[in-house]
């Protein structure tokens, strides 16, 4: 049987939505204006990119046997400008310490971007998705 997963999306007000997994735990979701409730639909599906290529990584990393002292995804994005708007470039940075060595780092960035990340795997369907490590004091 195929792996399966609900959402939901109740309006509270406004544009605000409280979004929700199958195991009810919730996000607010919201546009963007002077005091946003949460992140935009768009900013989630980032962060979710971000999310899961980051947690390959560090479980490649501590199969490897080594754990870096610290380590951050950030990924920036530029959309189309015809509607609807959607990613087309996304630039991906793999913040980490020192440790793991270079060559370990970037087998478990490209096992993550490459084999084993469902949401870059589904954002590459769409947008030219690179990245680069770049190295911080520890």
């Amino acid at each position: 049987m195929a792996d399966h997963m609900t959402a939901t999306a109740t309006w509270d007000s406004d544009m605000v939505f409280t979004a929700a997994n199958d195991q009810n735990l919730t996000v607010a979701m919201d546009v963007k204006n002077e005091q946003p409730k949460g992140p935009t639909p768009k900013e989630m599906v980032l962060m979710g990119l971000c999310g899961c290529t980051a947690m390959d990584v560090i479980s490649i990393l501590e199969k490897m046997r080594v754990k870096p002292a610290k380590f951050k995804v950030e990924a920036s994005a530029e959309l189309t400008t015809e509607h609807p708007k959607v990613f087309n470039k996304i630039h991906m940075k793999y913040h980490v310490s020192n440790e793991p060595p270079d060559d370990k780092m970037q087998r478990a960035v490209e096992l993550s971007q490459n084999q084993y990340c469902g949401v870059s795997a589904m954002l590459k369907k769409s947008a030219d998705v690179s990245w680069e490590i770049v190295r911080i004091e520890s």
